[in-house]
């Protein structure tokens, strides 16, 4: 029984794969989306709606992006468009850091030490748990967990693809599942606060409102990414061909005397670098910390500099391992091991110039917003048991999601109508918010529309070449199914315990 199951779900993500990798290129498909949201926000202007969009206050309004003026006003900002796409200057600005430090040998040099000491057995939940953890660094997930977890996979002997897949799915996944508090805690807090003052204007929402559940969740997620690698995902790719650039894929030999002895130098100019950075931000009136002095707030220069941090994190250790083992000779030897890392990034680059151009007309159209607040009316219509309209929000949340990549602008548009609509009912912000970052989280990691999604697709093409989104697709929508699912479960056993959610945190609104 089990073998027939287990052949209908190989089947069936087969059949996602090949028709996914049939569509054209990623780049294409953002160009042709940036094509369709031109016509259907020509058509849908011509049209009137009740929505009231919560930002303004006022009736939404479809703006036609195909007028002369809009069409002008494209052209102008295009450059900047590109330019200013968040995650290009994340990207490549760590990947600086990183390329001197994977092509110096050092990150190789640590990974074959880790090896030593990590069973293989356990490999899995340990990709998974970093992954979570790595939430703490806002994005710094995607650009070093997720490619580290293929070199890792790969070293030991397992399917590099599957480790990409197993920290995709704690990245991006398991977004809203971290047993250490982050910026997106006091980000989503604030708006869950505006919108609870809509009926009560004097309410307070603590910003770790949700941390218990969230920690709990952690485990949740590591469960289920571990059994769906082990034993879904990386059965199914027992026959797929490693057939990358063999200069592109790490080698793994043993490490001579003058390795070892590079090695320890360079972790121990890491280990300096973590402790003058946290001597740093220990002090209340650390510049590093904002006009409150918080650390995790997204006002906090510590938070604004991540991926410096990173840069520099890497950049140090892989300059000193490089001189030391004889990697590098001079500083040249630096700047092309940093050419190298941009080359890697070219295609992901030009990716990223047609999805920005997308995801900017698609915010300019307002299709996005028109998206939500008729599927959130459509819910409040419906008025629906409790615990029944908590799943609806989930449900709501993973799909809207699909169309609406960015976590805060959708609880932007979400919040003002789910948090007042449930308090009405009795229902906590905490609760609600809750369920909101569940829906969110589960399907992050199968829509083409996070602005990542195309970097992780470079990074599975560097092992096998002909990956495609249909590839990455097939791979992780067992992972958003399962976890959708039974995340949302796991809420409502969580809730009919009564455990806390949170610091401050409860589940009735007494009015």
């Amino acid at each position: 029984m089990e073998q027939a199951k287990s052949t209908w779900v190989t089947r069936s993500l087969d059949k996602v794969e090949r028709v996914g990798n049939k569509l054209p290129d990623p780049a294409i498909i953002f160009f042709i989306c940036l094509l369709i949201v031109w016509a259907l926000s020509a058509i849908f202007s011509q049209f009137s709606f009740d929505a009231i969009d919560p930002r303004t206050k006022e009736a939404i309004v479809i703006n036609n992006l195909l007028t002369g003026e809009s069409l002008a006003d494209f052209l102008s900002r295009m450059v900047t468009i590109f330019t200013g796409f968040a995650p290009l200057g994340v990207v490549l600005v760590a990947m600086l850091g990183v390329g001197v430090a994977e092509h110096s040998g050092f990150i190789s040099a640590g990974l074959k030490r880790m090896l030593d000491a990590t069973p293989k057995a356990l490999l899995t939940p340990m990709v998974v748990l970093v992954a979570i953890v790595s939430h703490t660094a806002t994005d710094a997930g995607y650009v070093l967990v997720i490619p580290l977890a293929g070199v890792i996979f790969y070293a030991m002997g397992r399917h590099p693809l599957a480790g990409i897949a197993a920290a995709f799915a704690g990245v991006s996944g398991g977004f809203s599942a971290n047993f250490i508090p982050s910026a997106i805690d006091p980000l989503l807090q604030s708006f869950t606060q505006e919108a609870a003052r809509i009926m009560d204007p004097t309410i307070m929402i603590n910003p770790l409102n949700n941390w218990w559940f969230n920690s709990a969740s952690s485990i949740v997620v590591i469960l289920i990414a571990w059994y769906l690698t082990d034993k879904v995902i990386e059965p199914r790719l027992q026959n797929v061909e490693v057939d990358g650039d063999p200069a592109e894929i790490p080698k793994f030999d043993e490490l001579d005397a003058q390795q070892t002895k590079a090695l320890r130098w360079a972790t121990a100019t890491l280990l300096l670098g973590i402790v003058a950075l946290v001597l740093v931000l220990i002090p209340e009136t650390s510049p590093m910390r904002d006009a409150n002095g918080a650390l995790t707030s997204f006002q906090a220069p510590v938070m604004q500099s991540i991926v410096p941090i990173i840069f520099l994190l890497f950049l140090l250790p892989g300059v000193v391992y490089g001189y030391i083992s004889g990697t590098y000779k001079s500083t040249k030897d630096m700047i092309d091991s940093m050419t190298k890392a941009m080359q890697g990034m070219s295609y992901y680059v030009v990716m990223a110039f047609f999805c920005a151009l997308f995801i900017d007309a698609f915010g300019k159209s307002n299709l996005g917003a028109l998206l939500a607040l008729e599927g959130a009316e459509l819910l409040k219509s419906l008025q629906l048991p409790a615990m029944i309209t908590i799943v609806g929000i989930v449900f709501l949340t993973a799909f809207v999601n699909l169309f609406v990549g960015s976590s805060s602008a959708k609880w932007a548009l979400l919040g003002p109508i789910f948090v007042p609509m449930l308090m009405g009912l009795g229902i906590s912000p905490d609760l609600t918010q809750v369920a909101y970052r569940v829906g969110d989280s589960s399907s992050n990691i199968i829509t083409p529309l996070l602005p990542y999604f195309p970097l992780v697709v470079v990074y599975c093409q560097r092992y096998v070449k002909s990956t495609g989104i249909g590839t990455l697709l097939s791979m992780m929508l067992p992972f958003s199914i399962t976890l959708l699912v039974c995340w949302t479960a796991f809420l409502l056993l969580y809730w009919s315990l009564g455990l806390p959610l949170g610091v401050q945190s409860s589940y009735i609104y007494g009015g």
